[in-house]
């Protein structure tokens, strides 16, 4: 099991609500109201600010608000792109990547919001492993940073393939704000939840109107 350890907040208390360094991706197991599972593991002072949130009806506006874009990587062959260029960029002596793909298989409380892999495969009577990175397919239609920080995280298991101190220096070099975005996109996903629940409850996914 990955760490479950916290660092303090931020500092940052915008839309009512401090956004710590996180140390695990989707999904962490531990005790939490159901709705808040996304959250589980989280200190409860923390818990608590979010269900006040929840309890005023502003959780979605505030995600709305902060995260107002959607990123346009629509296409497997768009994801490609955008994660060798990251790469590229950052990781340039990494293992190669033979596929990138958005995945509609993955559920992401059961896993997590992408997998790397690496598919062994026999190429001239030698085994040779094939490295590949898949996107949850709820992730087509999110603010670039949740992709961002998605595969910046899958992008540091080429090199990093435990959740420790090394994976996650990592990610932050990648993108400095990998732990703020990793907690935004957790509420994100406790908005949607609270909106499949309540049909009338708001939706993070866009702007409220003026």
């Amino acid at each position: 099991m990955p760490s479950r350890s916290h660092r303090k907040p931020t500092g940052d208390t915008s839309g009512g609500l401090a956004r710590p360094g996180v140390q695990t991706l989707v999904p962490v197991i531990r005790s939490a109201p159901t709705h808040l599972r996304y959250l589980s593991g989280y200190p409860p002072h923390l818990l608590q600010q979010v269900q006040q949130l929840i309890d005023e009806g502003k959780l979605a506006d505030t995600l709305a608000r902060r995260y107002p874009e959607r990123h346009e990587v629509k296409s497997d062959a768009a994801l490609y792109e955008y994660v060798m260029d990251l790469k590229a960029r950052h990781m340039r002596n990494a293992d190669q990547l033979s596929k990138v793909a958005y995945d509609n298989k993955l559920k992401v409380i059961t896993h997590a919001l992408g997998t790397h892999t690496a598919v062994s495969r026999v190429q001239g009577g030698k085994l040779k492993a094939k490295r590949e990175i898949r996107v949850a397919s709820l992730f087509r239609e999110v603010a670039p940073e949740f992709l961002r920080m998605i595969v910046v995280h899958e992008l540091a298991h080429l090199k990093e393939k435990a959740h420790d101190k090394a994976f996650y220096q990592l990610c932050t070099h990648m993108e400095p704000s990998y732990h703020q975005y990793e907690f935004d996109l957790r509420l994100y996903l406790v908005a949607q939840d609270l909106a499949r629940l309540k049909p009338d409850a708001p939706s993070p996914s866009a702007p409220p109107a003026a």
